[in-house]
Parts: structure tokens; C-alpha cells; sequence
């Protein structure tokens, strides 16, 4: 707590790993990040149940299975947090690598669980989507080749990672999986922004998404029925979204009661993509507004400890991570409010999943990792340094 109201206090050279990492962590966004666990475990109760009764299962069936996935997740995030910025570096370097060629497979040996796009391979006891790992060693990736571009005859990481971009957008929308598409390029865009791009090149950059956008929705039927679906004043009661902006209206400021929501019978994932209108029935405006507090606490401060960071490659993986974090929630969120057209994207440690809540573990466990505090040294001796050479 001493953190929370004085600063972080930079670690001493000799100290044990935990003391140290303990003195450098941002206790605010780790303890946000375990809240946000918590409220999850306590939707799943309310949202999964129903669920399993559908299906057969006992009733707590997706609750156990969730707190077993949210506790792999919990330890991954502590041990990642725990590593150097070289080793986050070299552990997102192997991560995409892997990742990537999972992705590759994906047409050959992934399946698509009835929904239409072929995003996961199933396990048998699980299933696992390697976009959701691509994430994290992609930002990681493109924030070491951006920031090695910037030194005196550094390779071209800015073609390099645009390159990676396009290839990996282009094999995320064969699936299709433009959510998860337009999450990576928003995140490519923020690390290419921050890394001082120029104001044309993001201009044109932004005209051929928008291009893009326009021909994928000329030739995806899929693509155009959510855009269709969304631009459509009249909203059919009998959708996912129907469901789920009925039961924010019922919900109110103070929500219907403890167990007494009804949209967690009748929305096929409550439990997932639609978390967040289980939360607003029951629990009402107030936990969502907390919800929504926690995440900006999380991104708000790790943006603030970035700012202060003189590492380029630390500054602008973790600016790249913690802006992926919030936008992805935010997505989630604006789906379940009508804000945004339906995107299948989970609420990251609130909804239920195997792949998606460890990569949301992995995620925040190397942006602790990055922002954990780091003696700068000031100004002046950089300057002087300088001169001296």
C-alpha cells in the first residue's frame, strides 16, 4: 500500500528477486487486475450456470473450469512480471513464432465449433486459438524492430513489421476473424504512432483500412450481415444484441438482484462475449461502472510510467500492450451497448475461456513486467554524458 500513496521505490541491486519485484510492481494495477478476476468468477456463477444445465454438465461445470484457466492465467501474469525487459523480448520473439505457425495450420487442422470461422484447435479437454497469443508477440515483436529502426544503421523494423502486419491480417481474415484483425492493426498503428510516424503516412494508412473495409464488406457476407445488423435502426429482441440491451434497460443503476437476471437463459454466450449485460441486469450501472474504472486504472498507469521511460523498445511494447488491453474491453463493451457491431471478442479476465483469459495473463503479465520501476537517472546526465564523449 505504501506505493499507492508515496511512488514506487527503485529496486536495490542486491535484493532478492521477490523483494524486488514486490518494490517495482504498479500494486494498483495488479491489484485491479485481481479484482477484475474476481468479479468474473462471481458473473460466471450467475452467467455459466444456466449454461450447463443446457448442456448436461453440473451445474458449476464452466465456474471450476474457470477458475482452473484464471489460475494458470494468475501465475503466468506473476512469472512474466517477474522477467527483465530482455528476457519479455526474447519470450515474445518465441511466443509470435509459435503462434504464427499455429495460425498457419488453422484451415488444415483447426476447427470452427459451428460458428462459421475456423479460429480454434480443439483439444479435446479444451480448445486453443492462437490469435489470442499472437497478440502479445506481435506487439512485442514490432516494438523491437520499431525501436531497433531507430538506431544508427538499424534494420528497417518499420517495413519489417508492416510487412508481418499485412501477412497476418490477411490469414486472421481468411478465417474470418476481423475483430481480432482490426485489434492487431489498431495496436501495430498506436507503437507506429508513438515510434514518430509521420502524419501522411498514418492518413494513408487509415484510407486503406477504410478501403479495405468497404471491399471485405462487398465480399463477405458475413462481414456485411454484422454491419448490416448494426446500421440497422430497428433492433430485432429476438438477437444476441436484442437480449443483451434489454437487460442493461432492466438493469438500471442498482441492477434486479443477486440471481434474478434473465438474459443468462436465453443468450448463448452470457457467459462470454455478452458478460457484461449479466453484470448490468444483476448488479446494475454500478458494476459496470466499476469495471470500466479497474481497466482505466490499468491502462490510465501503465501509460503514466511509460511516459516516463527512456528505453524505447520498453516504451513502446508495453504502450502497445496496455493499449490493446483497453481497447479490447472497450470493444467487448461497446458490442453489448449497440456501440459497435459484433466483434465475438471476450472481456479480458471477466469473461469466460481457456485461451483467451491465459493470453489476457500473458498480455498484462509482460506490460507489469515493462512498467515495473526503473532508476532513469535524470536529464542532466544524459547531457553530460554526451558532451563528455
Amino acid at each position: 500500500m505504501t506505493e499507492m500513496v508515496h511512488g514506487a521505490i527503485p529496486a536495490r541491486a542486491s535484493e532478492p528477486v521477490l523483494p524486488r519485484w514486490w518494490r517495482t510492481i504498479d500494486k494498483w494495477s495488479l491489484t485491479s487486475i485481481f479484482v477484475l478476476f474476481g468479479i468474473g468468477l462471481l458473473l460466471a456463477l450467475a452467467a455459466s450456470v444456466p449454461l450447463a444445465t443446457r448442456n448436461g454438465l453440473p451445474p458449476f461445470y464452466y465456474v471450476e473450469r474457470q477458475m482452473f484457466f484464471g489460475g494458470m492465467a494468475m501465475i503466468a501474469m506473476v512469472a512474466i512480471s517477474m522477467m527483465s525487459p530482455d528476457m519479455i523480448r526474447r519470450l515474445g520473439v518465441v511466443g509470435f513464432a509459435a503462434a504464427f505457425i499455429a495460425l498457419i495450420f488453422l484451415p488444415i487442422a483447426g476447427t470452427d465449433f459451428g460458428k462459421g470461422a475456423v479460429r480454434w484447435y480443439s483439444l479435446g479437454f479444451a480448445s486453443f486459438q492462437p490469435s489470442e497469443f499472437l497478440k502479445p508477440g506481435f506487439i512485442v515483436v514490432t516494438g523491437w524492430l520499431m525501436a531497433a529502426s531507430q538506431d544508427i544503421n538499424g534494420p528497417p523494423g518499420k517495413r519489417i513489421s508492416f510487412l508481418l502486419l499485412f501477412v497476418i491480417a490477411g490469414f486472421l481474415s481468411m478465417q474470418p476473424d476481423f475483430g481480432q484483425t482490426a485489434l492487431i492493426l489498431f495496436g501495430w498503428s498506436v507503437i507506429y504512432f508513438v515510434a514518430g510516424a509521420p502524419m501522411m503516412l498514418i492518413g494513408g494508412f487509415i484510407g486503406a483500412i477504410v478501403f479495405a473495409g468497404t471491399l471485405f464488406y462487398e465480399s463477405s457476407e458475413h462481414f456485411a450481415r454484422r454491419i448490416d445488423g448494426f446500421l440497422n435502426p430497428e433492433l430485432d429482441p429476438r438477437t444476441q444484441l436484442g437480449y443483451a440491451a434489454n437487460a442493461i434497460i432492466e438493469g438500471g443503476f442498482f441492477g434486479v438482484g443477486v440471481g434474478e437476471g434473465q438474459v443468462k437463459w436465453s443468450l448463448p454466450d452470457a457467459h462470454t462475449d455478452f458478460i457484461i449485460a449479466v453484470a448490468a441486469e444483476e448488479y446494475g450501472l454500478i458494476l459496470v461502472l466499476c469495471i470500466i474504472a479497474l481497466y482505466a486504472t490499468i491502462v490510465v498507469r501503465s501509460l503514466l510510467r511509460l511516459m516516463k521511460e527512456r528505453d524505447p523498445f520498453i516504451r513502446l511494447a508495453g504502450t502497445g500492450l496496455a493499449c490493446i488491453f483497453g481497447v479490447q474491453a472497450m470493444i467487448n463493451m461497446g458490442v453489448a451497448v449497440r456501440l459497435l457491431p459484433a466483434k465475438g471478442m471476450t472481456l479480458p479476465f471477466v469473461s469466460y475461456g481457456g485461451s483467451s483469459v491465459i493470453a489476457a495473463g500473458i498480455t498484462v503479465g509482460m506490460l507489469l513486467a515493462l512498467t515495473r520501476s526503473r532508476p532513469q537517472g535524470q536529464i542532466g546526465d544524459i547531457l553530460f554524458n554526451k558532451r563528455s564523449r
